[in-house]
């Protein structure tokens, strides 16, 4: 209680000038929190809605020369490896990933980013289910899923 006490009295024998300078304190707070919370948001998608990154043709998408290039890279690196060099399979897919997306347009660092947890997760799915790299469409398969 006493130090509720001490407070409040505190505030009370608070001179003009520190009451002005708390007061111009707080009001640098508040300017440069405002910005942040009055910023606009774009509208949420409606409920139910996906995006597809691959510009909505999955067929066109894994039909091309870049992902077949992936997939032979994921054959000779992957397949029947006990322990493939991942390091050097996933600078070589972003390789490819960049080459590809220079081709789509979308720029090289992009696509990059969009596949770049591909490489180590075929490489799991390589090693659980060999039969994945044993064609292409069982490729395609585990990497968009079924049709």
């Amino acid at each position: 209680m006493y130090k509720i006490f001490y407070i409040m009295t505190n505030i009370l024998a608070m001179s003009y000038r520190e009451s002005s300078m708390r007061a111009i304190l707080f009001a640098a707070a508040v300017s440069l929190v405002a910005p942040t919370a009055l910023a606009q948001h774009a509208a949420a998608p409606p409920a139910g809605a996906t995006a597809n990154l691959q510009g909505g043709d999955t067929e066109k998408f894994m039909n091309n020369d870049y992902i077949r290039r992936f997939y032979s890279l994921s054959v000779t690196t992957l397949k029947g490896q006990a322990h493939p060099d991942l390091a050097a399979y996933e600078q070589k897919s972003y390789a490819i990933f960049r080459e590809f997306g220079t081709a789509m347009g979308v720029g090289p660092e992009h696509m990059q980013d969009h596949l770049k947890l591909i490489p180590r997760q075929l490489a799991q799915i390589a090693k659980d289910d060999p039969h994945v790299l044993d064609t292409f469409d069982s490729f395609k398969e585990a990497m968009v899923g079924p049709k």
